[in-house]
């Protein structure tokens, strides 16, 4: 999905030639969370104060796929979305490039005069004081610096933007743990926004339905987004730009026999909407329980109502 407003290149050739110049950031961005964000605003102003493109440099992919495929953690967002938060983020263009075997051997010198010079003119390049690229993480500051006395652009380091009071780095693996245990109020803290997961509606057992409790079933195999521990959530589900509130359940529904795993199924308040074939959208607002098996339907229709006023209270319906 190319986000409206700003231009995403998958690679250095399909920048055009008359892009630029430039003012460039390079990382991984997975989130796009509240310290990334600050660095955004910083590339924002100097390309203003310069007139330069803001510009990103990211990857398809955590490089750890790649490098060290069993140390690879989940990703927070899909490129998809981390391209939609960049453009939200005030980005004027994004490069995401593939990481690949090919990419991962690369050398430092080599990444700068193909990518940064070559395809995005850069003019002043930001990063952090124990910024890493290239093959083997062998370039660092001082050779950026070098290359750019060099080349004809200028370094200028950016510091971690804090969470707690100035206490705690805020860094995707503390939002990935967050989310993984199921605070996801924990992780909208440092995210500066709902930590959010979407897919494609399709037909499940409609055992929701049975109950009076209708659900949007979420394809698992095109659901975007990091999906928070098992449990009930309060959420709000965006559809084709309207949002509605809703309870959003994550696991297999133990009370019923031969129901997949990690299913995300939504139930949105009074409505009947005909959804299948549908993108859904879900921002987890808190969670309310964990999964548990009732004995019985009366008694977990009587959970459900539970989970519903608890909900809607809330989201202030």
């Amino acid at each position: 999905m190319q986000p409206a407003g700003m231009p995403v290149y998958d690679g250095p050739a399909s920048v055009p030639a008359g892009f630029g110049p430039a003012a460039v950031t390079v990382g991984k961005f997975d989130g796009v969370h509240l310290g990334h964000r600050g660095v955004l605003a910083q590339l924002r102003e100097l390309a203003d104060q310069r007139g330069l493109t803001a510009t990103v440099v990211t990857f398809d992919r955590n490089p750890l796929s790649v490098l060290r495929p069993g140390a690879c953690p989940p990703s927070v967002v899909s490129t998809a979305q981390k391209t939609e938060l960049l453009a939200a983020a005030g980005v004027d263009a994004a490069l995401v490039l593939a990481f690949d075997q090919e990419r991962s051997r690369q050398s430092a010198e080599a990444f700068v005069r193909e990518i940064l010079v070559g395809a995005l003119h850069a003019q002043a390049v930001l990063c952090g004081r124990d910024f890493r690229f290239g093959a083997g993480g062998a370039g660092d500051v001082e050779l950026l610096r070098a290359l750019g006395a060099e080349l004809g652009f200028s370094v200028v380091l950016i510091d971690d933007v804090r969470a707690d009071g100035g206490t705690g780095r805020i860094s995707s693996t503390r939002i990935r743990d967050l989310i993984a245990s199921g605070d996801v109020s924990g992780a909208a803290e440092l995210l500066g926004r709902a930590p959010t997961v979407r897919s494609v509606v399709v037909q499940g057992a409609q055992l929701g339905r049975r109950l009076g409790y209708p659900t949007a079933n979420l394809d698992p195999a095109r659901l975007e987004g990091l999906v928070p521990a098992d449990g009930v959530y309060a959420c709000w589900a965006e559809i084709g730009g309207t949002s509605y509130g809703a309870a959003v359940s994550i696991g297999n529904n133990p009370t019923f026999d031969g129901v997949p795993e990690h299913q995300v199924e939504a139930h949105l308040f009074d409505q009947d909407l005909d959804l299948y074939g549908a993108t859904i959208e879900l921002r987890f607002v808190r969670y309310v329980r964990p999964m548990r098996r009732f004995d019985g339907i009366d008694e977990l229709v009587a959970a459900l109502r539970v989970d519903d006023a608890t909900i809607r209270t809330i989201l202030d319906l």
